[in-house]
């Protein structure tokens, strides 16, 4: 039977961490695997909450806890608890990166653990998510385009249709198979993926790191499943608060401008940011013809431009930083 390694990323909320890792180790039962938590750094007594959590809880035996060292982001985290591996210094065979704010149901974990086992191709599969209340999150995505940036800011009916192939959003799918990149929140993956394209790239602090490697293994050949039948509860935005952004935090944008110039080079990355700039100001002025709201952050498209023209000015060098 596959090993398995789950890793959950703590920062600043263990007492909902503990409730994941709960959760998790429910949904573990049957399994040869351990769980991870990674402190990332958190500075208010998180690490401490934490083990003494695992201790009051007997699962010393299942469970650990680690220290990142730093608040590096979400990739630099997991993969502290990656490289960490098992208990005993093996590489599992499956590495489930599961949020401190997603909690799995009973056959979760292993639902994805047998599609990935029944499906040698897919390298990565990730869960059917949905909010406490029941109310399914999308998780089914195409990797972002030029004409995904015009899609996505210009928010037009008739374009809409017209571009629909290219809406990062994808039709959520009626049963189990391919899609070009799926949710990070509960996300098994392949050691053998790891192996072969490396772990997270920790330059991204906060989003897109899971685009970027569901992009990294397709070029290598690998496929990300989005497995329907592996359901999760995911509150969501816990430790952002992205959910109450007044304004989008530079990490964000540095986040989306590494990703494009990663995936589709300077040139077209910029067309992109251009694009999207240039939709979203179409966007903003019908929106206020018709006197209603843009449904963004404050400044989002100055914020946007503002980044993207400090950026270039830093140089190549600075490229991934807030």
């Amino acid at each position: 039977m596959p090993t398995l390694l789950t890793v959950i990323l703590n920062w600043r909320t263990p007492e909902m961490t503990l409730r994941a890792a709960e959760a998790a180790l429910a949904a573990m039962e049957g399994l040869p695997g351990e769980l991870v938590i990674v402190d990332n750094a958190s500075a208010d007594g998180s690490e401490e909450r934490l083990r003494d959590g695992l201790a009051r809880r007997g699962w010393q035996g299942r469970a650990r806890v680690i220290q990142s060292g730093r608040n590096g982001g979400f990739g630099f985290g997991n993969n502290a608890g990656i490289r960490a591996g098992l208990r005993d210094g093996r590489a599992p065979d499956y590495v489930y990166v599961l949020n401190p704010d997603a909690f799995p149901a009973r056959g979760a974990i292993a639902a994805l653990v047998a599609h990935l086992e029944a499906h040698p191709k897919a390298g990565l599969a990730g869960s059917a998510v949905h909010g406490p209340d029941g109310t399914p999150h999308h998780g089914a995505f195409r990797f972002p385009s030029l004409l995904s940036e015009v899609e996505g800011a210009m928010r037009f009916g008739p374009v809409s249709r017209l571009l629909r192939r290219h809406a990062v959003p994808m039709p959520m799918p009626a049963h189990s198979g391919p899609v070009d990149w799926t949710v990070g929140a509960s996300l098994m993956v392949r050691r053998a993926v790891f192996d072969e394209i490396g772990l997270f790239d920790d330059g991204f602090f906060l989003y897109f790191e899971e685009t970027d490697l569901c992009r990294r293994a397709r070029q290598a050949g690998w496929q990300t499943h989005y497995v329907r039948e592996s359901r999760v509860v995911h509150i969501g935005s816990v430790s952002t608060g992205m959910k109450h952004w007044q304004r989008v935090p530079d990490y964000w944008f540095a986040s989306r401008r590494r990703y494009l110039r990663k995936h589709l080079g300077p040139r077209r990355a910029a067309m992109a940011t251009a694009l999207h700039l240039a939709a979203g100001g179409l966007h903003r002025l019908r929106c206020r013809l018709m006197r209603r709201e843009t449904g963004d952050p404050g400044h989002f498209l100055r914020d946007l431009a503002r980044h993207e023209l400090r950026a270039r000015r830093r140089g190549p060098e600075e490229e991934g930083r807030a």
